[in-house]
């Protein structure tokens, strides 16, 4: 591409990847990101989870009536914090019209194909970093308490494989001696074959440095306030420190999107997930393989002698502050699964939270802005953007080249919203 220079909006995962094949493409990336070097973007504090697996959208039926009914029950793992907020009003009853099995059926092989591109993507970066971001293929259990949701996780294993995935369903005994490091208590549960896992703080610092050694500008504490348009056009990006020009722009902010649309012809009705993990630096018992407590939404991963307990979906606008209750209700819930576990080994344990970026309908906002020639979305990733980073990368690369997408991104566009 030259010279010609790319402006990123936002430096976390989905940024980062997007910068990183943008530079192999010969852009001159400068990365505008709102908090500081080092600063702690959604992905830090998750399980790393690389899932195939995850080819329903958070918008399924499912969900819908959990977070409906979660009004009444604080420690739901889906929360709707109910407030007077008409964006969040308007969310809701988008969610709950895309919340259905045809939508599901249509996400599937689009979500299937985008996380396995991913997958293959992440090898590669694997080779490129020298394995120091700890990428494992082993596989992710899905772990279930009772025979309900035992029977609900082998139909979606059997949906898995229609789609080509490997679903392996266990019994009890048969999961005791896959991983024998750790005593479950469960009815059963679901190996997906497919999955991988890394570490997300070893990956973020990996793609900074790779970035800043490829040139790459990062311009930190630097909040993008706006856009000045003209003629079809972004001619330029407002931020608090001055204005950016590039040739082309990606808005890729996550939970602080919406905060962004004015100006752009788009609705971007993305909502703040607020999700919560913590990590134990010497665990009473480290698994082998990474985990997902189905009933109560945990994802536990080891990462080297960690481990990771990663959770929980609340909605309740842009709000950093841990609630002690939600904690306490994954702390509750894990010995469930785990019983050599207890709240004591937390002691001491600093909770992390972050921000997940939802759309009504589960699927990420990625594709070009119908009305501004030079404007790319790729935000909305909600619970699964450490996994699509790569290849949401990977595809806003090829838009700005003007090559045809790997994927077919229709289901993906921005102005779907209206």
């Amino acid at each position: 591409m030259g010279d010609s220079r790319l402006i990123v909006v936002g430096g976390g995962i989905i940024g980062l990847a997007a910068a990183w094949y943008a530079r192999r493409d010969g852009w001159r990336v400068t990365v505008v990101e709102r908090g500081p070097p080092g600063h702690d973007a959604c992905s830090l504090g998750n399980t790393g989870l690389v899932t195939p697996s995850h080819f329903v959208p958070l918008a399924a039926p499912g969900i819908a009536g959990m977070a409906l009914r979660s009004v009444f029950t604080p420690r739901s793992p889906v929360r709707l914090e109910p407030r007077l907020d008409l964006d969040l009003l308007r969310f809701g009853w988008s969610f709950l019209r895309a919340a259905n099995d045809t939508q599901v059926r249509r996400a599937g092989p689009l979500l299937r194909d985008f996380c396995l591109l991913s997958r293959s993507l992440y090898r590669d970066l694997d080779r490129e970093f020298g394995g120091r971001f700890g990428l494992h293929h082993d596989g992710v259990l899905m772990l279930v308490s009772d025979e309900q949701h035992f029977a609900e996780e082998r139909q979606l294993a059997a949906e898995a494989r229609l789609l080509g995935l490997q679903a392996e369903v266990l019994g009890p005994d048969e999961i005791r001696s896959l991983d024998p490091a750790v005593r479950y208590q469960v009815a059963g549960g679901v190996l997906f074959r497919d999955d991988s896992n890394l570490d997300p703080v070893a990956l973020n610092a990996e793609l900074t440095h790779g970035l800043q050694r490829e040139g790459v500008e990062f311009l930190w504490d630097a909040e993008a306030t706006g856009w000045r348009t003209g003629e079809g056009r972004v001619q330029a990006l407002q931020t608090t420190r001055g204005e950016l020009q590039g040739e082309q722009y990606l808005l890729a902010a996550g939970s602080w999107t919406p905060t962004l649309r004015a100006g752009l012809g788009l609705r971007l009705p993305i909502q703040a997930g607020k999700g919560y993990s913590l990590t134990l630096p010497a665990p009473p018992a480290l698994p082998s393989l990474p985990s997902i407590l189905v009933e109560a939404r945990i994802a536990v991963a080891p990462m080297g002698a960690r481990l990771r307990f990663a959770g929980t979906m609340q909605f309740a606008g842009r709000d950093l502050r841990i609630e002690a209750h939600r904690v306490k209700a994954m702390l509750d819930a894990i010995p469930g699964y785990m019983p050599e576990f207890s709240a004591a080994d937390f002691a001491g344990v600093e909770p992390w939270t972050g921000l997940r970026p939802v759309t009504p309908d589960g699927l990420p906002l990625l594709g070009r802005v119908p009305r501004l020639s030079n404007l790319v979305v790729a935000t909305g990733h909600a619970m699964i953007g450490m996994t699509l980073a790569p290849a949401t990368g990977l595809l806003v690369a090829e838009l700005l080249a003007g090559r045809k997408p790997s994927l077919d991104l229709a289901l993906l566009a921005p102005a779907r919203f209206g």
